[in-house]
């Protein structure tokens, strides 16, 4: 692991926002929001569902920090259950009646405009064998994306073995073992990506590769990888194959898009004492509902209908955090003292609750240029 990078919140903004500071809330959630972007993107390798597994973890972090017992591992924990997140998407669409759990059915298929391996080439302007190592992770399966997505953080230094194993809920020689082996298929498909590139190419190869449609996949990479392994002239072109550690080590987070890069820096937190009105128990100012949160495209730079123009990362995140509050104020039992009537007075009807917002999911992505 390198470890160069653990950029994040802060024990004192985690305590702070789980004793109910919104200022720390919303900062944490902000800063919260790439790491879980990266591991829900890399995961889900740029899905349809991303934006809403992403939204929904960051949902279950607002609802569940008062259950954090130690804010110390408020990184592990978060990992934790955008993992869990990630299991509960891939569960429902195995057994979804709609498509009968069928591998590239309509509703089964990666978002064309969002594909996380194109964005990363792209936004972290990957060459060369780190940009083979990023096009290898479309061949991998699920279940190693999933854990490649966790080391891959690790490799870079976000993450640590500790918050490796504790996310995919095993004992670190368990891990070590997975990790080991997803490597292994890593490596294969980056053989498969150079052999398919190499000009001039293998003529059997071509062969083998005849039915192929061009969609990256665990079939094709092992059907492909299994001639490679046997054929001399494919295996040449891997003598000059680095370790992917080596490759990955020093790589930053995928940033978000350029639009919100800079303006993510507004819902920061000093640590002051929040202001007399964030305690007054004052509905929020109609400002904070002019441009209801309408899902996590917002927050990636999409602009909601209706709304001219993108918002910022803070707003997006605080209109999040409101309509998660606001619900659970609208939840809470009315107290006895607020509901009786006086004695010898017609008892007052309690005003109708104003409904909740419900995050939706909206956006595009420029369509990528696959390999």
């Amino acid at each position: 692991m390198s470890g160069t990078g653990r950029v994040g919140p802060d024990t004192g903004m985690v305590v702070a926002a789980r004793a109910g500071d919104p200022r720390a809330l919303d900062a944490l959630v902000a800063s919260s929001l790439p790491l879980v972007y990266n591991i829900v993107g890399r995961a889900l390798n740029g899905h349809a569902d991303t934006d809403d597994v992403v939204q929904e973890t960051l949902l279950r972090l607002v609802r569940h920090l008062p259950e954090l017992r130690d804010p110390a591992a408020f990184r592990s924990w978060l990992v934790a259950i955008a993992v869990r997140q990630v299991r509960d998407r891939q569960q429902r669409r195995a057994s979804a009646p709609a498509t009968g759990g069928v591998p590239g059915s309509p509703d089964d298929v990666a978002d064309p405009g969002a594909d996380f391996a194109e964005v990363t080439i792209l936004r972290l302007g990957l060459t060369d064998q780190r940009r083979e190592v990023a096009e290898a992770t479309r061949w991998l399966d699920p279940d190693d994306r999933e854990l490649l997505a966790l080391w891959w953080l690790e490799e870079t230094g976000e993450l640590n073995r500790a918050d490796l194993a504790a996310a995919l809920g095993l004992p670190g020689e368990h891990t070590a073992v997975r990790v080991h082996r997803m490597k292994e298929q890593l490596h294969t498909a980056r053989t498969v990506v150079r052999a398919l590139r190499a000009r001039p190419g293998c003529p059997d190869l071509y062969a083998v590769a005849g039915g192929w449609t061009g969609e990256p996949g665990p079939l094709w990479r092992k059907r492909l990888s299994r001639h490679i392994r046997d054929c001399a002239r494919c295996l040449r072109q891997d003598s000059d194959l680095l370790p992917v550690d080596r490759l990955l080590a020093g790589l930053p987070l995928l940033p978000l898009p350029a639009a919100f890069g800079e303006q993510s820096s507004a819902a920061s937190y000093s640590g002051a004492a929040p202001s007399a009105a964030s305690h007054s128990g004052a509905a929020p100012s109609a400002a904070s509902h002019a441009a209801p949160l309408t899902g996590f495209g917002k927050v990636l730079g999409v602009g909601a209908r209706g709304v001219a123009g993108p918002v910022t990362v803070a707003a997006a995140v605080a209109g999040l955090v409101v309509a998660v509050l606001v619900a659970v104020q609208l939840t809470k039992p009315s107290t006895p003292e607020a509901t009786a009537a006086e004695p010898g007075s017609a008892a007052t009807a309690p005003a109708a609750a104003t409904p909740t917002p419900t995050p939706t999911v909206g956006g595009a992505t420029p369509t990528p240029i696959r390999a």
